[in-house]
């Protein structure tokens, strides 16, 4: 092990990038398969928490379950299945305290390039830190630092936004001193930021909360307690009772999903019917809750306990489905001719998502432009050599993903040491049909899906986006499938088909 000159090591069997959800489930995993190795976390912000530490808007919780988007090897003991932000960031920071990986982070360090070499056989990465660029080294690159842009959030051009007079904000910045005491605030968007937001402020004071959309949305209601969960926990023991639920929450969503796929007419019509068991009679739920895409075209929201229902039902929030026109000095004014009176308007209008946390990489001195590569297994890039990433579901909890992408890292590094190699590449085949990365229509998505690297018309090429199938692809397929290559140390570079 080499050392920089402040005496920290500098170079480690693995650096994992990012110390949110993703990272630190995936330092915990490497951990445990390999207490000998050297590791270590580079995380650009000054916490633990990733997403889960940056975004502070209120009401911040899960839009998934927390029997899935909690780690395979940790139950989630809380009587809560859907979580608030605060609670599931101190989850993250207590797995990381409990093992001693929180040791291992390098806080305030971005990553900003790395460069392979086939004759050293490691990656060289560039960092920057308090203003200044060093360099690590590593033999294996594990990018965990998902795929939102955490400096910028997104907002359309909105003509005549330089005319309002009141405040505008973004939930990905929120002001830890906004006062909406008393205050008319409209929140634009119908997306999970937005159907989160709009109970949690018609809750807290405010004078009228409005939710602007200029589409519908498909919002499911679910129980913010799963009464199953905590009486098998009384029964089983968190830890048997934590397998079985989220072995149970996966066959639901699961279903969910595939019928919204192959029926999907059958499943807006139940959508359709629980939305209206949940509003005052006579609400018209085909203008403000009827989507013109498919279920699962987009992202399913969830509001747990109905509260988003329960806000309208009672006169605290209001939805008005139309298009904005412009803002003026008092609101907005919409295409109908109605105005919108605001103090504080919230643009809840979307993320920006960067690959590959926006990284440059070279291997061999040859610059790689990412619209260029293509997935292996939705988690490797071909032609990359030792390098993986993590990008989770989109019709699921993201850890369900990030936990079999870290188990198969584990299984990748234990076949190097087992047969004498130091490297592995998937090997790129010009046979397979190019595909996007994501399928699915979200704005945020289809805005940046040219910058992102590109699926294939076919396995292992294709990302997946079922976790029962992914289990026994990751977790028990073979290594050597025909794709994956292997290389020797020492200059001894031979790569096995």
């Amino acid at each position: 092990m080499t050392t920089d000159l402040s005496g920290s090591a500098a170079h480690f069997d693995v650096l994992i990038v990012g110390a949110g959800l993703s990272g630190i489930g995936a330092a915990r995993t490497l951990q445990r398969a390999f207490p000998h190795r050297t590791f270590a976390i580079l995380e650009a912000r000054n916490d633990i928490g990733g997403t889960w530490d940056l975004f502070r808007y209120p009401g911040v919780r899960s839009d998934s379950d927390m029997h899935t988007l909690g780690y395979r090897f940790r139950p989630w003991t809380d009587a809560k299945s859907i979580a608030d932000g605060p609670s599931i960031l101190q989850y993250v920071r207590d797995t990381a305290a409990e093992t001693g990986i929180q040791e291992r982070i390098r806080f305030g360090h971005k990553v900003i390039g790395a460069s392979w070499s086939s004759d050293a056989g490691r990656w060289t990465v560039q960092v920057e830190h308090e203003g200044a660029t060093s360099t690590l080294t590593c033999q294996f690159l594990y990018l965990c630092s998902g795929y939102y842009r955490y400096d910028q959030g997104y907002t359309p051009d909105f003509a005549g936004i330089e005319d309002f007079g009141g405040q505008i904000v973004h939930p990905q910045f929120w002001p830890e001193d906004l006062d909406y005491t008393g205050k008319r605030v409209v929140v634009i968007g119908s997306g999970a930021t937005a159907v989160t937001l709009v109970p949690a402020l018609a809750g807290s004071g405010a004078a009228a909360v409005t939710m602007l959309q200029r589409s519908p949305t498909y919002v499911l209601t679910a129980p913010m307690e799963d009464p199953i969960a905590n009486w098998l926990r009384t029964r089983l023991g968190p830890r048997r009772a934590y397998a079985i639920t989220r072995w149970k929450n996966v066959a639901i969503s699961t279903l969910i999903y595939q019928l919204s796929r192959r029926r999907p007419q059958m499943m807006r019509e139940f959508i359709r019917k629980q939305t209206m068991k949940q509003l005052p009679d006579g609400y018209d739920v085909d203008v403000h809750f009827k989507p013109a895409y498919g279920p699962w075209d987009q992202r399913l929201c969830l509001v747990p306990d109905a509260d988003l229902f329960r806000a309208i039902s009672d006169g605290s929030a209001t939805v008005v489905t139309d298009r904005i026109e412009r803002f003026t000095a008092d609101g907005i004014r919409l295409e109908s001719g109605t105005e919108l009176p605001a103090d504080i308007v919230v643009t809840a209008t979307g993320l920006q998502l960067l690959a590959l946390g926006g990284l440059e990489l070279s291997v061999d001195g040859r610059a790689v432009s990412l619209p260029e590569t293509m997935a292996y297994k939705g988690m490797m890039l071909g032609g990359i050599p030792n390098l993986a990433f993590t990008i989770g579901y989109t019709n699921a909890s993201w850890t369900l993903k990030a936990d079999l992408v870290s188990e198969f890292v584990c299984r990748l590094l234990r076949h190097l040491d087992d047969h004498g190699y130091d490297r592995f590449t998937p090997w790129p085949d010009p046979s397979v049909a190019d595909q996007p990365l994501l399928d699915f229509q979200a704005g945020y998505v289809l805005r940046a899906l040219d910058r992102f690297p590109k699926a294939g018309s076919r396995a292992p090429w294709r990302l997946g986006m079922n976790y029962a199938q992914d289990v026994l692809t990751l977790r028990f397929g073979r290594i050597e499938d025909g794709t994956m290559r292997f290389g020797k140390p020492a200059r001894q570079l031979t790569l096995t088909p």
